[in-house]
Order: C-alpha cells, then structure tokens, then sequence
C-alpha cells in the first residue's frame, strides 16, 4: 500500500494547504472596511431642523385670532397648561377637544388637572367671540373653582 495515498491523509493535507494559502503572500485587500457615516449625519440634521422649525407652529389648544394689548408679558409653552379656547364660532374646546356647552367645562378642567394639578388655566378667546360666550366661559371657571385664569392676548405693534 505504499503507492496508494490514504484519502484522510489527502483531504488534509489539502485542507493544510488551503488554510496556509499554499505559501504565497497575498495582498491585502481592496476593499475598505469603515463605515461612511456622513449620509446618517445628514440625515439626522436635516430632520434636526425639521423639528426645530415645525416645533413652534404646533400651538397648544385651537388657533384662534387673540385680541391685542400693550401690556403683554411672554410665558413660554411648556406644553403642561390647560388652554380653553373660544374660537369665532363661539365653540368651546379645551386642549383640542371639544367641549359642547359651557356648564361642561368644569368637568373637563377637572379632569385635565386631575393628570397634573398644577397646572395653569389658559383663556384664549377670539377677537370676533360674543361677550356673553366669554362672559359665560369665565362663570364657568369660577364655578369649577378656578380662581386665577391667564387671558391669552398677543402684544400690540406699535406704529411709528
């Protein structure tokens, strides 16, 4: 059996050679192995600024065309104050969500500050709202026992 290889002996051998890669020096590879990030960063800021412009137009409550007043003071939104609004229509909505009457108001402050009570109540009336619906939005606050209500207003643009 001295001419007959056995084909274990073989097959290793062949595998030895495969795995030395038969002697020879290989060049290194083409092929570069870092990751481009620079598309993810373009991205991302580009969805930064996105959120950065759209972010000041989402207003909390209704949009509704504020009186204006030359003593205005800012309070930023914070996102955590209830805001009523009475639109021109002289509907009634807290948050976003429609209230059908004025004597439901009290029920829905209440349970808007039943998930943080310390919250400030908002009143944001329209400029062309009826008085009696204003009139009668504040009643219903008293009622509901909240005392201390900020009038929504945008500040007056003087002309010179």
């Amino acid at each position: 059996m001295s001419g007959a290889a056995d084909p274990r002996q073989e097959r290793i051998r062949a595998l030895r050679r495969v795995l030395r890669g038969h002697g020879e020096e290989r060049p290194p590879p083409d092929v570069k192995a870092d990751i481009n990030v620079t598309p993810l960063v373009d991205v991302v800021l580009v969805l930064l600024i996105i959120f950065m412009v759209v972010t000041p137009l989402i207003a909390s409550g209704v949009a509704v065309d504020l009186p204006r007043t030359a003593n205005h003071s800012r309070k930023p939104d914070d996102g955590r104050d209830i805001i009523v609004s009475v639109t021109h229509d002289d509907r009634l909505y807290v948050g976003t969500r429609l209230v059908s009457r004025p004597d439901d108001l009290g029920a829905a402050i209440r349970a808007e500050q039943r998930k943080s009570p310390e919250k400030t109540v908002f009143l944001k009336g329209d400029l062309r709202a009826r008085f009696g619906t204003m009139r009668r939005t504040m009643h219903a606050l008293r009622e509901a026992g909240i005392a201390d209500v900020v009038m929504g207003t945008e500040e007056l643009q003087e002309r010179r």
